[in-house]
């Protein structure tokens, strides 16, 4: 009789999308970009995440992975334009798909899933100055807490998608249907709200990790040939 493998192949899914209008002071302003994850990876501590991160944040995440693995030729980013038009939707359509495939692209090198660098962009709510003190172990959390901190309702493409079919077949014409960025493809822009990647300084009162967390994502402490 012949037996059947039933073990679950690997993955990890990402999205880019959702773009949202910040404003910093009167002349400035940016696009940040929301980042699903969903895996069933041993690489990765936490299984479904989403946090927003900003262009510039991609390319400080670019050069810090290109450091610490010197042998990998990385992915390239979409370019940057100083004539970046934030009220083109063509032109974040496009940025946006080239964020999704520079991560996807990113996710698919082995090396680099162990980089704590990687995991803290991905899957929390830090700024990229205190990434990088997190992942050389000079904060009073580690890794695995500041992943553990980032909080979000996490609704992934695949799961709108199913919501949308159903609404279709709601009998009531005033049945509410979920709205979706879509994959990778959406424009729309919200009301700019105000960024705040900072953790509150009363962190360590708050927050109370068990040591199986700490076991369970201490292979995330520290990034390979941190500088």
């Amino acid at each position: 009789m012949e037996k059947t493998n039933l073990v679950m192949k690997e993955f990890i899914s990402v999205w880019v999308r959702d773009p949202q209008g910040h404003k910093e002071d009167f002349w400035h302003a940016y696009i940040s970009y929301e980042i699903c994850l969903h895996t069933n990876s041993m690489c990765f501590r936490k299984k479904t995440s989403c946090v927003r991160r900003r262009y510039s944040e991609f390319v400080w995440l670019r050069q810090k992975l290109q450091n610490n693995a010197l042998l990998i030729d990385l992915p390239k980013l979409p370019p940057g334009n100083p004539f970046f038009n934030l009220n083109s939707d063509f032109q974040i359509s496009q940025r946006m798909q080239g964020l999704q495939q520079f991560l996807e692209a990113i996710l698919q090198t082995p090396l680099l899933l162990s980089d704590s660098l990687l995991h803290l962009f991905l899957q929390s709510q830090l700024s990229i100055a205190k990434m990088d003190v997190c992942a050389q172990g000079q904060t009073h959390y580690t890794v695995a807490q500041a992943i553990q901190r980032c909080v979000s309702c996490v609704r992934f493409p695949v799961e709108e998608q199913q919501q949308e079919e159903d609404s279709k077949t709601c009998c009531d014409s005033d049945c509410e249907s979920t709205t979706s960025s879509g994959l990778g493809n959406s424009t729309g822009r919200a009301t700019p709200v105000e960024e705040d990647y900072s953790y509150n300084e009363s962190f360590s009162h708050e927050f109370q990790a068990t040591t199986s967390e700490a076991e369970l994502c201490s292979s995330l402490s520290s990034s390979p040939g941190d500088q």
